[in-house]
């Protein structure tokens, strides 16, 4: 039903379909997000390398997506070291669409550095601008629902976006973005992000672990998000809009 000062009518809108996805490693489960049920590979492939399970996706030796009544599970098996280093790390998170941090056990944790991001990355303002539009265009399942994020990645070799990932947690977008990156060999070094969310420090994090040098986004970021990313050697834009952006950290990737 839709109200307005004049009048009040009915009709019909497009919801985001949301549900809960589960992560296991050997039979043992570590993780349980509200997520999109779209893109569920590249989901468990993304969560993996961004929150430090593996280095790289090849470490992950299969992976089996099993629908349940009442949600997905996505079932995984790690190489011998990992699966031991895994074991002794093991912990249960249960993560709301719109948390990114539920289940770290210390402030220490929460707060860890990002890592450390080294690429001769250089773009010019147009690519940042038409990242932006570009990222507008490919939001599908945003423009059906008006209530969902995306996360994009921006190729400098080909001066394109070549992938976009959509979820309604903007933490799930970002790692299903990872890990489709990863499953087509993309280096995330010779390229940026660009999110259509606001920026917080666990994205400054995870896409540092990837081992991307710049992040964009459409909105400012915490004072968190701007310390990690000075301290990683991240290029942080935000404030993005059609005709401006603003540069908060390491700005001499960006330039004519």
């Amino acid at each position: 039903m839709l109200v307005t000062h004049e009048n009040t009518t009915t009709g019909t809108r497009t919801i985001p379909e949301e549900t809960a996805v589960s992560f296991t490693y050997g039979g043992a489960t570590f993780a349980v997000m509200m997520a999109t049920p779209e893109d569920i590979e590249d989901f468990a492939i993304g969560f993996s390398l961004t929150e430090g399970i593996v280095d790289n996706a090849a470490e992950i030796t299969s992976i089996d997506v099993v629908q349940h009544d009442r949600g997905i599970e996505a079932r995984m098996t790690l190489g011998g070291s990992r699966s031991e280093q895994l074991e002794s790390r093991r912990r249960r998170l249960a993560g709301p669409a719109g948390c990114g941090l539920c289940g770290i056990e210390s402030l220490e944790a929460a707060v860890r550095p990002a890592r450390k991001v080294h690429a001769n990355l250089r773009v010019t303002p147009e690519a940042v601008f038409s990242a932006l539009a570009s990222l507008r265009e490919r939001q599908r399942l945003n423009r059906e629902t008006h209530a969902v994020h995306a996360a994009g990645f921006w190729s400098a070799q080909e001066n394109r976006l070549v992938a976009v990932r959509e979820d309604v947690g903007r933490h799930n977008a970002l790692d299903k973005l990872a890990g489709a990156l990863a499953r087509a060999k993309i280096a995330a070094g010779e390229g940026f992000i660009v999110l259509s969310s606001r920026l917080s420090i666990e994205l400054v994090q995870k896409t540092a672990a990837i081992g991307c040098p710049m992040l964009v986004a459409v909105s400012a970021p915490t004072n968190y998000a701007l310390r990690a990313a000075e301290d990683a050697g991240m290029t942080l834009v935000a404030v993005a809009r059609d005709d401006s952006f603003e540069v908060f950290a390491h700005p001499g990737r960006i330039g004519t």
